[in-house]
């Protein structure tokens, strides 16, 4: 706070100085402006008979002497007054300034939810000033995320760590346990486990898609939707849902890992937020300058308000099934953070019979200076 001040007095004495200089100079330029001319000037008075109109004689002039003591007394005095002047002008325009620092040592202490709110008169200070609490908000509704994501990564990733303490105290203190309870308590450990890893590697893959591309390779979605599939038909047919894909050649540019992740989580949620009976179909094809991707699965009817909840992390289409192990909530989340990363357009749909129709456009080329990325909704 010490150093602030510091700054802020130094940067107002510099511009009082400035401003008194001004003041000093623009005087300085009047009394040589005025002194010089009137140092020249030759003053006339009347002769003897000044009834007469005419005049017969000079007289010796302006007192040159005392016309420079009086400039040099004045330009004494307006020093004073030019620095009162200038520290006035400056304090008048750094006030702004003052109040944005004060806000910030407040805000930097832990109180995100002040704002600067300069209001009026609209300068270059005051907007900067409504930059700033732009910015402000939008820190705020970072920091509210983070603490949200946190909050529940802690809650989801402590859940199979109870249940596995629970399960290994039960086990243990049972003194007729024999070697069948012991292997079942170890493959239930061991599902636990499964479980905990699965939730791990999505969220590690959830901070690596927030993180950006870090290579472009140039890739056919085709191809990764094909392989996606294929690894994924039993798993479909084991619940009943018909796994169906329509892939032509889409090539577009991207990080690989990214993308197959991206296209992994949106069969994933189909596969898993649907019904037996139900179906999954997959499409790629090139349309314009995009390579686009489509995910249309049937399922519970979804509200159309409720699509930009499911893009946050742990947010499941069901509440009821909020401890079912095969979902963490961040499926759409990734498959938002790896469009975002890649710059794409991503289209989610909820269709009136039921489900979710997902469409993911990427850009063909590496020209990606301006972002693309949206949400479109139907009910």
């Amino acid at each position: 706070m010490i150093s602030g001040r510091l700054v802020r007095r130094s940067l107002r004495t510099r511009l009082a100085l400035a401003y008194a200089a001004g003041v000093y100079a623009a005087g300085v330029f009047v009394v040589v402006l005025i002194d010089i001319p009137l140092a020249g000037v030759q003053a006339t008075v009347p002769g003897d008979e000044p009834a007469s109109g005419v005049i017969t004689g000079t007289g010796t002039g302006i007192d040159l002497p005392r016309l420079l003591l009086g400039s040099a007394v004045a330009l004494i005095l307006l020093i004073p007054v030019a620095l009162a002047l200038g520290w006035y002008v400056a304090g008048r325009f750094l006030r702004p300034l003052s109040a944005i620092t004060a806000t910030a040592t407040m805000i930097s202490a832990g109180d995100l939810h002040r704002r600067l709110g300069l209001g009026e008169p609209t300068d270059e200070l005051t907007e900067l000033g409504r930059t700033l609490d732009d910015l402000l908000a939008r820190l705020e509704a970072a920091f509210d995320a983070q603490r949200h994501f946190v909050a529940n990564a802690s809650h989801e990733l402590r859940t199979p760590l109870a249940g596995l303490r629970t399960l290994l105290e039960v086990t243990l203190a049972d003194p007729g346990a024999d070697a069948e309870t012991l292997r079942a308590a170890c493959r239930e450990a061991l599902a636990l486990g499964e479980h905990q890893e699965r939730l791990v590697q999505a969220l590690l893959a959830l901070a690596t898609s927030e993180r950006g591309v870090t290579r472009w390779d140039t890739l056919d979605l085709a191809h990764v939707a094909g392989q996606a599939l294929a690894s994924r038909r039993d798993q479909a047919a084991r619940a009943g849902i018909d796994l169906a894909g329509d892939l032509t050649p889409a090539v577009t540019a991207g990080d690989p890992r990214l993308i197959e992740s991206l296209v992994a989580n949106l069969i994933d949620n189909a596969v898993r937020h649907n019904h037996a009976d139900g179906h999954v179909r997959v499409t790629t094809r090139t349309s314009g300058a995009h390579a686009t991707l489509t995910v249309t699965n049937s399922g519970p009817v979804i509200p159309g308000d409720q699509i930009q909840r499911l893009l946050q992390p742990f947010q499941r289409s069901a509440p009821e099934r909020h401890g079912h192990r095969d979902g963490y909530g961040l499926g759409l989340a990734i498959v938002d953070a790896v469009a975002r990363a890649h710059q794409a357009v991503l289209t989610i749909d909820a269709r009136p019979e039921g489900g979710l129709s997902i469409t993911v456009r990427f850009t063909q080329g590496r020209d990606l200076a301006a972002p693309l990325f949206s949400v479109t909704m139907y009910q």
